[in-house]
């Protein structure tokens, strides 16, 4: 596997995620990498480390072992030529990743930078220098022999082995690991999530409400107990005239008085369904609403960022072209030169937008298949809703039908001249 010089961005963004995402609001690599905060001490996981489980102050490494982890070699590819100027470029191959890729010193420069970043605390090998002026052979050979000794030794420490930075950067080619389609693959992904999220914003406002409702209807329960029991403890005396029915009131009072009891275990139920709606349906609702939010989010960043500043890059080339040609057949040799190390410069800045706009891409092409991995989460919530619904009723159901035996001793008062009310099924009619 071949490709181009690596995109600056890729490492940075690594070690700021731990995982492969762009970082495409950097600057290039002279104001160096931008990463959040990287703890050193996932390196210390012994699965990582493969300390051996007695003494983990013990590395069990032998030389042998190290030496096996990889062979990396680094090799000048003949001289690529800009508009005007050459460009020294190194294939690196790897035997470990099977993996053959064009780097630039320049790509070097950001891996070891960001490697210092996020292993403060170990050994990482120095670079050579930067190339100076009226560098020759001899130097670019020399220092093509000190990139391959830095890699080597990187690619056979026990925590850089391990770390997903170096793979990207022996491995990432650009373009070579994106299908033909991938804009339009990217384009029909961002709509098919856009109508997935307006769909789940929706469910998730309605699963918010159903909730609500279940929750102020236990309140409401729970109101409607507390007022019978205030009711069944009204201590007015009844006036002389309705002395007749002093038992049957009294018979009454001490009933409601004992509905209290059950209509605070429906308030209960009520308030336990609520509850399990809200983090059962609710809560995974938001979950998988927070995902594809991240996921617009990262496509939102993509066109603005990486996009817009490729589209400038090329903007400004063709810019520079025109002044180039004007300046030519105007014989101004100062201005000639100049112009030449721009346009050498701004083919650099190019190379590294589409570089950066195709590992971008890549990192799209992973996380929209992550989001379609979530996807299943739909019928755990679906589930998770109709549990709910059918375990909170039927809770509710027990406790209406032990309730209703103490209803029928309101109206079994010896001058009661009422009858309970009874249901269509005991009537033997449909309710409709």
């Amino acid at each position: 596997m071949t490709g181009r010089a690596m995109d600056p961005l890729p490492s940075p963004a690594v070690a700021a995620a731990a995982e492969a995402e762009a970082d495409e609001e950097a600057d290039p690599p002279a104001t160096g990498p931008r990463t959040s905060q990287v703890t050193e001490w996932r390196a210390l996981d012994p699965g990582r480390m493969q300390m051996p489980q007695g003494n983990p102050l013990l590395l069990s490494y032998t030389l042998q072992e190290l030496l096996a982890k990889d062979t990396v070699q680094v090799e000048l590819i003949p001289e690529k030529k800009g508009l005007f100027l050459k460009h020294v470029e190194y294939e690196v191959s790897s035997q470990r990743f099977k993996s053959s890729v064009y780097r630039r010193y320049n790509d070097f420069v950001v891996f070891h930078e960001v490697l210092l970043h996020k292993f403060p605390y170990r050994m990482v090998p120095a670079l050579p220098p930067k190339r100076v002026l009226g560098a020759d052979r001899e130097f670019i050979e020399g220092r093509r022999r000190a990139l391959k000794r830095f890699i080597n030794l990187v690619a056979r420490h026990p925590p850089f082995s391990e770390d997903v930075l170096l793979k990207l950067f022996l491995s990432f080619s650009g373009s070579d690991f994106l299908p033909a389609d991938i804009q339009t693959q990217f384009a029909m992904s961002r709509e098919l999530i856009r109508n997935v999220y307006n769909s789940f914003y929706k469910l998730r406002d309605r699963a918010e409400r159903i909730a609500s409702r279940a929750i102020d209807n236990a309140a409401d329960l729970l109101i409607f107990g507390k007022e019978l029991s205030a009711l069944g403890s009204d201590t007015t005396p009844l006036p002389s005239w309705a002395a007749l029915h002093l038992s049957t009131w009294g018979s009454l009072k001490q009933a409601l008085k004992g509905l209290s009891v059950e209509f605070a275990l429906l308030a209960d139920k009520a308030a336990q369904q609520g509850k399990k709606e809200e983090n059962d349906v609710v809560e995974k609702l938001n979950l998988f609403l927070d995902l594809l939010q991240s996921y617009k989010d990262l496509c939102e960043r993509h066109e603005k960022g990486v996009l817009h500043k490729h589209q400038r890059a090329l903007h400004k080339y063709g810019l520079m072209k025109r002044q180039m040609m004007s300046a030519a057949h105007g014989r101004e040799p100062e201005s000639v030169e100049q112009l030449e190390s721009r346009i050498v410069e701004q083919e650099n800045v190019i190379q590294t937008m589409e570089l950066r706009n195709y590992f971008s891409l890549y990192c799209l092409h992973q996380e929209t298949q992550l989001v379609h991995v979530y996807l299943p989460l739909t019928s755990h919530i679906l589930g998770a809703f109709v549990n709910s619904q059918i375990q909170g009723h039927k809770e509710m159901s027990k406790v209406w039908n032990d309730l209703k035996p103490k209803l029928s001793c309101l109206f079994a008062g010896p001058h009661s001249v009422l009858t309970p009310p009874r249901s269509p099924q005991e009537d033997g009619v449909c309710p409709h």
